[in-house]
């Protein structure tokens, strides 16, 4: 199989889909690997590492998505990229569908497979190509946060960790899962006063027996969230409903009762946002005001670090993209129902419950559409 890593092009995006391990591997396996010019330089990786791994350098982006039948990459594509898609084609990226509407269009108009990173699924219930980017975007919640609370960015001007004889922040962590573990456990590294806020009695034993009293816990009401919202100088958004929009838990009008110049950094941008003031930013402009609260919402967070990112991506990645190019996406989701959960698109057909229900847009079932 032809395999086709382009450069990304979203704003800011410094990530590569294919690291040159993955290509070396894919190599081995028997299978082209065309990287664009310059794809991996955001990463710390060379054409020339590429050329070393056995892949061919080509100079467009235009050839490559002409040539290969399985696409690699990290983020959406973007509107220019999805013209090139086309029946057949297999795209294996992050999606993020549910707040998407122009984007699940032009899949769908593709008529391209796309699988996405973010619902394929495991043993255990996870979702374990959303969670490497899951525990980058986590620990890089505290610190960004931390950075927008400083009075020269428009925040309260309060050190997360606070100096002798002067209290520490507040951090409000809203989720206990992935993201918000990560986020947590840096934040109260870094000295702050952290709590973290779930549904899930569950989920926040695990939390207490296996972090010891690092940070709090509080189970999620109403109540509780009003307290914590107007004690927060930080709040961290990290929920998440696999494949379906994220659930707005904050209201503007809660707003109000934050502290002026307090911090909020949603780390559920992708998924549309858990605050209803929340709109996409870049890391290039990344933080805005709206009634005197400070917002972070960068929509591809671990872009900041995108040799980390890059790397601990590619290693989940892998195994998944070896499966795709040896077997064929049929004979791969069918051997695999986790991977198959992974499958969002085909041949003009939605096929991610979730992404349909947010949408209003009928959906075939991933095992019919393998059929098909």
């Amino acid at each position: 199989m032809i395999i086709g890593c382009p450069k990304e092009i979203k704003p800011q995006e410094f990530r590569v889909g294919m690291t040159p391990n993955a290509a070396r591997e894919a190599v081995a396996h028997g299978h082209r690997v065309l990287m664009e010019t310059a794809a991996g330089n955001g990463a710390g990786f060379t054409d020339a590492d590429y050329t070393a791994a056995g892949a061919e350098i080509v100079a467009t982006a235009q050839e490559l998505f002409a040539r290969a039948g399985l696409i690699v990459k990290v983020k959406e594509p973007q509107p220019e990229e999805r013209k090139r898609l086309r029946e057949g084609q297999v795209l294996f990226t992050y999606l993020h569908l549910a707040p998407d509407p122009d984007q699940t269009r032009d899949l769908l108009e593709s008529g391209v497979t796309a699988i996405a990173y973010e619902t394929v699924t495991d043993a255990q219930g996870g979702l374990p190509l959303l969670a490497p980017m899951s525990e980058v975007a986590g620990r890089l919640a505290p610190q960004v946060g931390a950075w927008t609370l400083q009075k020269a960015n428009g925040g309260r001007g309060v050190l997360l960790g606070g100096v002798p004889g002067v209290g520490p922040a507040r951090v409000l962590v809203i989720g206990g899962g992935v993201v918000g573990t990560h986020a947590a456990r840096v934040a109260a590294g870094m000295g702050a006063d952290v709590t973290v806020l779930d549904r899930s009695l569950p989920r926040l034993r695990y939390l207490d027996d296996v972090f010891g009293g690092l940070f709090g816990t509080r189970y999620s009401s109403a109540g509780a969230m009003a307290e914590l919202l107007a004690e927060a100088d930080l709040v961290v958004g990290a929920v998440l409903i696999p494949g379906a929009a994220a659930p707005r838990l904050v209201s503007r009008a809660q707003l109000s009762t934050m502290k002026p110049g307090a911090a909020i950094v949603d780390v559920a941008i992708d998924q549309g946002g858990c605050f209803e003031t929340s709109r996409p930013t870049t890391h290039e402009d990344p933080i805005y005001a709206v009634d005197g609260v400070m917002h972070y919402c960068v929509a591809n967070m671990p872009g900041a670090v995108a040799r980390t990112a890059t790397i601990a991506l590619g290693n989940a990645t892998m195994p998944f993209l070896l499966a795709l190019a040896d077997k064929g996406w049929r004979q791969a989701c069918a051997d695999d129902p986790h991977l198959l959960a992974g499958l969002n698109t085909h041949a003009g057909r939605l096929t991610c419950l979730a992404a349909g229900q947010a949408l209003g847009i009928d959906v075939l079932a991933p095992a019919l559409a393998l059929k098909g």
